[in-house]
């Protein structure tokens, strides 16, 4: 399986009050991080069977925004496991409900998601601690699950993907000089 794990897009300012923050959902920016990490996807031609959210707002609404995309006719599901405070255990019950499908996207928040990475990735799954990997805003991290330890395959941030995007959109003809 290819697990896809994304950390949502740009929701602004967190707020004080925690029932507020619970329903804060996706600026302006966020929405275009969104867009531009579907388009990553599409060129990359990832295959998704599934995709899971943190039932946060913020995380549902990049999921959506993603799975429109990208074409993706099912519905997005939701899952307190991807939620900030979920927990490894829960989070690898959830991979394990889903390891028969051949690509994987989930949605969440960090630091718990970038903490469920590192420790996919450093074959150390029981225990805390260890390596740690940066997920910003938007980013996108896909795993080869089917090898032991897991692999990391790529992981791109939208910051990556524009200056990618900035370089091939220019003139790709090469100047020559006329004599």
């Amino acid at each position: 399986m290819n697990l896809y794990l994304m950390r949502h897009a740009n929701a602004g300012v967190p707020r004080e009050n925690p029932l507020l923050d619970l329903k804060r959902g996706l600026i302006k920016e966020g929405k275009q991080q969104c867009m531009l990490m579907a388009g990553v996807l599409a060129a990359l031609k990832v295959q998704v069977d599934v995709i899971i959210a943190s039932p946060l707002k913020r995380s549902l609404q990049s999921a959506q925004f993603v799975g429109t995309e990208i074409g993706f006719e099912g519905r997005v599901l939701s899952s307190p496991a991807l939620a900030p405070d979920g927990d490894y255990a829960a989070f690898q019950h959830l991979i394990g409900e889903y390891s028969d499908r051949e690509g994987v996207l989930v949605v969440g928040h960090n630091p718990n998601l970038h903490q469920f990475l590192a420790r996919i990735l450093s074959g150390n799954g029981h225990q805390a601690g260890g390596g740690s990997i940066r997920l910003r805003k938007g980013a996108i991290a896909r795993v080869d699950m089917s090898r032991r330890p897991p692999q990391l395959q790529w992981l791109i941030d939208p910051r990556l993907a524009r200056t990618i995007y900035a370089s091939v959109t220019k003139s790709s003809r090469p100047k020559t000089s006329r004599k």
